[in-house]
């Protein structure tokens, strides 16, 4: 079936790599309005985005995250990505964020139960959104999993998050760094994901 917005969905792919300029603030707007439009439970509507372009501050919270892994230790049954961080942080040459130029913290009420269903929605409507415009984007989970770490939960005060609130997910957005300027949108072959029909 032949359609743009299944197409869409089907060639979206993580980026890693960005170039160093700032998309326009229309081509955000329109990623952070796909994220605005999705769905949530009861539509609540109460996820909030922070959009961060900001180099100082992408830095600094660059500079926090690898503090945070740095002082980790792997435990046994870690989630792979988990592991991989911390043991990144300590060689002290990490950068969880790609060095994107932009990234959008999805922060939700703390107490809400459809919080993390609300973001996820969100942003999975902003990396399609910004495959149809031509940028690239990856979910971040590094400020979800070290959202309740004082000196990072202090920062993201200071940025604006509430008390109450808690980081659901990021994204990093901004032009891939690649040959054409444009996310490599060749489909990963399904090798997981089961559908069973009844």
């Amino acid at each position: 079936m032949e359609n743009k917005t299944l197409e869409m969905i089907r060639t979206r792919r993580s980026t890693r790599a960005f170039q160093k300029s700032v998309p326009s603030s229309e081509l955000l707007n329109a990623v952070l309005e796909a994220g605005r439009y999705a769905p949530s439970g009861g539509n609540s509507q109460t996820a909030r985005f922070f959009c961060v372009t900001d180099p100082a501050v992408l830095d600094r919270l660059a500079e926090i995250v690898l503090k945070c892994f740095a002082s980790m230790e792997e435990t046994p049954g870690m989630y792979r990505s988990k592991v991989s961080s911390i043991r990144r942080a300590k060689t002290g040459n990490y950068r969880y964020d790609y060095f994107t130029p932009v990234l959008i913290i999805a922060v939700n009420d703390r107490e809400y139960g459809n919080a993390m269903a609300d973001c996820s929605c969100a942003l999975e409507n902003m990396m399609i959104a910004a495959n149809t415009l031509d940028l690239g984007s990856c979910w971040i989970n590094q400020l979800h999993w070290l959202t309740d770490e004082p000196e990072l939960k202090s920062y993201l005060k200071e940025l604006g998050v509430r008390d109450g609130e808690t980081v659901c997910g990021s994204l990093a957005v901004g032009y891939p760094a690649t040959e054409s300027g444009l996310p490599n949108r060749e489909p990963l072959p399904r090798t997981g994901n089961e559908v069973i029909y009844i």
